[in-house]
């Protein structure tokens, strides 16, 4: 499969994984409810570099800065996958970087938070493994003009 394909499925599963991060999110979301936790994490006020705040707001806060990275992956991914059409190979790098950042989120999911994030992760990372091997020296589109046109190209 080429590159540009799987680029932009990964980019689905991951813009799929930001919409449910979110929406979780917003329903101040516990799996056990109303606990006594939660309920003193968001009683709990204290300054912080000048403002007024609860745990409970930083535990929303950083929820939130996550799903917005997650959307920015997602853009990235689509728009990467554009540029795998004609240079595929120069992608390497950054795929590996987004490869590792994703088995470190996975590792990280499985460890301190549960499964459904640890598996989006691990989706994520197969994609971008699979789009690392994918992007070979081969260029899917035409060479580039070079400056001067048409003419210089053929001198």
């Amino acid at each position: 499969m080429k590159p540009f394909i799987l680029l932009r499925i990964t980019s689905v599963i991951t813009l799929i994984f930001a919409i449910g991060h979110s929406l979780g999110g917003m329903e101040s979301w516990s799996p056990m409810g109303d606990t006594e936790v939660l309920k003193a994490m968001k009683a709990f006020r204290f300054n912080a570099e000048g403002v007024t705040r609860t745990y409970f707001d930083f535990y929303l806060g950083f929820g939130l800065i996550l799903s917005v990275y997650l959307f920015l992956q997602a853009v990235l991914l689509w728009q990467l996958a554009a540029l795998a059409k004609s240079d595929a190979l120069r992608l390497r790098p950054l795929l590996v970087s987004f490869f590792l950042a994703s088995v470190v989120s996975a590792g990280l999911s499985w460890k301190f938070i549960f499964a459904v994030p640890a598996v989006s992760f691990a989706v994520i990372a197969v994609g971008l493994g699979l789009a690392f091997f994918a992007a070979t020296g081969r260029r899917d589109a035409q060479p580039p003009v070079p400056a001067g046109g048409a003419q210089a190209a053929r001198r």
